[in-house]
Formats: structure tokens, sequence, C-alpha cells
């Protein structure tokens, strides 16, 4: 075989090679993005639901949004992207919705391990492509830091009142996600988006 004609066959080979690889990190990118603005969105709506009901009605009405709103927004979004939007936690109030799964909590792992270094977790989030049973997916994780607001609902439980901690015990039966304190990481939010075949 004529060397040089080898030699031209391994150089395109490799630009190709380069080329895919821009192409797949320029992708990425946009990608994480996209999963931010998503994110930003979902925090924003909620953020807002949640002040105007704790002005209404306090934090025992504020449970609602959690238990119906979140999750309305979540499933909305998802309809809309083509994603799975949701929010797990480290100490889960509704297992149905907010257990994280094994990629989960490994990020999750890595954020305590970033925050415990000294690096906000305000600053933090985490974006890959995982290649799972199901196929490959882009996956993006935030964190969700306790805020003084959390903490009538998510804080020590002898200073959680009453109310709040009756109305608990009625939605989430099997609630852990108490005894946190301001600062810590309470969860995050989280995208699964399926990709496409022609990019495997």
């Amino acid at each position: 075989m004529n060397l040089k004609f080898c030699i031209n066959s391994l150089l395109c080979a490799c630009l190709a090679l380069v080329a895919a690889s821009v192409s797949g990190q320029d992708e990425l990118v946009a990608q994480k993005k996209m999963a931010q603005q998503t994110v930003m969105a979902f925090a924003k709506e909620l953020g807002g639901a949640l002040k105007a009901e704790l002005d209404r009605g306090g934090p025992s009405g504020a449970i609602g949004v959690c238990r119906d709103t979140a999750p309305a927004i979540a499933n909305r979004l998802s309809l809309q992207n083509g994603w799975k939007v949701t929010r797990v936690g480290t100490r889960v109030r509704n297992p149905m919705i907010g257990t994280p799964d094994a990629w989960e909590q490994q990020v999750l792992a890595d954020f305590q391990m970033r925050a415990a270094a000294g690096e906000s977790l305000q600053n933090m989030s985490h974006a890959e492509v995982v290649a799972e049973p199901g196929g490959r997916y882009f996956r993006f994780m935030k964190p969700i830091p306790v805020q003084e607001v959390c903490l009538a609902c998510h804080g020590d439980t002898a200073e959680i009142a009453e109310s709040v901690r009756d109305a608990l015990a009625q939605s989430y039966p099997h609630d852990q996600a108490t005894n946190y304190r301001l600062g810590d990481l309470r969860g995050a939010f989280s995208i699964k988006q399926p990709l496409i075949a022609t990019e495997q």
C-alpha cells in the first residue's frame, strides 16, 4: 500500500476525530446552558409560589407548594423539553419523587465533598454524558442549599412549629428531611436528557 496514501488516510481519520470531539464538547456546553436555564426557571417559579404562600398562610400553607406545585412545575418542564426534570434530596421527604438514583447519589456526595473543601454550593453544578442500560443520557445537577426560609419546615424538629409538624406528618408520613442547618446541602435539581442515536 502506498505510504503517502496511508499517511493521508491516518491524517484524515485524526482530523475527523478532533472535529467530532470539538463538536461533542460544543454540544455538551450548549446542553449544560439549556439545563442551567431550565433549573433557573424552575427555582424562580417555585420560589415565587413559596413566597406568595408563606405571605398568605405561613409555613403550614407552604407545604402544599412543595407537595403539589413543585412536582407540577417539574412535570411541565419535563414535557416541554422531553427531559426528566426533578428535585432529589440528601434526606428524602417524598420517597416517590425525591429519592436519588445511584448516579445522583454519587453527585450529591461529590457536592458534599466540594462544599467541605470550601466551594460554594451556590456556584456548583455537575454535567456529564452517562451510558446506562437504556441508552446514553446528558445528566445535570445543581445543588439546593438550605436557606433561612427552608428552616421553618426543614430545620431542627424541636424548633419547627407544632402546626407545621402536624401538617408534615399528614402529608409526609415517612419524612426524613428535617434537622438541616442553614447552608447545608438539602438536595439538588436534576435533569436527565436522552441523547438521540446519531450522537452515540
